[in-house]
């Protein structure tokens, strides 16, 4: 159980680094929904031809209907939830976007209890309190700037949160037939396809010709999406999905690290207090483990 924790919080760390790749695509010209397609069309690339060469048993699905849940996984998660996001961007800016995608936990843990039997409880309840209060410090919604909260945003930005978590929830379900490796490989396709027609793919190949679009491409592809979801697979098949969506929440606190070293963005208090939260709810998940196994 420990390792399989340490797993989702080193797949969270990986997802952190995602701002810097796409920091480096914009910069080329890349709009939003380009530099998604680029991550996930490189990594279905790289991770279909690595498994057939490796072991093309592992791209074998048992059974048709089994898509579905790479469906779920591609589709209705990664590519559903990125693409509220970065609309929610548009109508209320990142702080919020940020704010409202980590809903996620919540919706894990109540659609856990409700499809896995997962126990609410009371100290999980208070790490996903922690999570979300320390995510809203991180998003800066108690910085006193007035942020602004309109319905659309409202909606998009909980679309994101609700995508996000369907991830953890699809995952359960295909990790009882499939490996980590072929989740990872068909989530990446299925999301690939379905980014790819809203990318402008033309001018979107235009652009890849330029050399730090490829590489920024390619390290987001496999730091940020196949060894992230490998790794976070690998650590659902312990972990109750809740529990991993919790500690997922490293995420942000690990990409407002990175801006401020490498982007140098600047640290508030505001920032402090919610890294500070974050940790302190997995330190709260870990906790309940102890007094559980004792």
């Amino acid at each position: 159980m420990k390792k399989a924790r340490l797993l989702i919080i080193v797949a969270a760390i990986c997802w952190g680094t995602i701002p810097v790749f796409y920091h480096i695509m914009s910069a080329a010209g890349l709009n939003s929904m380009q530099t998604i397609t680029m991550r996930f069309s490189f990594a279905a690339l790289g991770y279909v031809l690595y498994l057939l060469i490796r072991d093309r048993s592992l791209l074998r699905i048992k059974r048709p209907r089994h898509l579905l849940y790479f469906v779920g996984t591609g589709l209705c998660s990664l590519a559903f939830f990125n693409f509220c996001y970065i609309t929610c961007i548009r109508h209320a800016g990142v702080a919020v976007a940020a704010l409202l995608l980590y809903t996620a936990p919540a919706f894990v843990l109540l659609m856990s209890a409700a499809l896995f039997r997962e126990k609410l409880t009371g100290r999980g309840l208070l790490s996903l309190v922690m999570t979300v209060l320390g995510c809203a410090f991180v998003a800066g919604a108690f910085s006193g700037k007035g942020l602004t909260m309109t319905p659309a945003a409202l909606l998009w930005g909980l679309g994101s949160g609700f995508g996000y978590a369907l991830y953890s929830i699809f995952g359960k379900y295909a990790l009882r037939h499939y490996g980590a490796e072929t989740i990872t490989a068909y989530t990446a396709v299925f999301a690939a396809l379905a980014t790819f027609p809203l990318s402008e793919p033309a001018r979107l190949i235009r652009l890849a010709a330029n050399p730090s679009v490829l590489l920024s491409a390619l390290g987001c592809a496999v730091v940020g999406t196949v060894f992230a979801y490998l790794l976070y697979t690998a650590g659902l098949s312990k972990v109750p999905a809740g529990q991993a969506s919790i500690l997922s929440t490293v995420e942000p606190v690990v990409a407002t690290i990175l801006g401020v070293l490498l982007l140098k963005e600047t640290m508030t208090i505001h920032k402090l207090c919610g890294i500070a939260l974050v940790l302190g709810a997995i330190v709260v998940l870990n906790l309940q483990k102890s007094s559980e196994a004792s």
